[in-house]
């Protein structure tokens, strides 16, 4: 699975993922979206090695509770899909 997705994730920009976001009626803040692509950038592979492991919860602080809340639950919707 991490050979379909590396190319993805290679080329993935902050755009693409305020689209994402916009697209699932999540608005992110400038500090949101940094993190959230600093960690796709570095942590990918781990979390797609192992997704059932990956909890959100150890980041809530770097969301705001509403943009927890509806990430949390689009997380859990596609771990459902694994």
């Amino acid at each position: 699975m991490l050979n379909l997705v590396e190319p993805y994730i290679n080329n993935i920009s902050k755009n693409d993922i305020n689209a994402f976001a916009l697209k699932n009626n999540i608005k992110l803040n400038n500090n949101e979206l940094d993190f959230i692509y600093n960690f796709i950038k570095t942590r990918y592979k781990e979390v797609l090695s192992n997704p059932n492991a990956f909890t959100l919860s150890k980041y809530r602080n770097n969301f705001s509770n509403e943009n927890y809340v509806k990430i949390n639950g689009l997380i859990n919707r596609y771990k459902m899909l694994l």
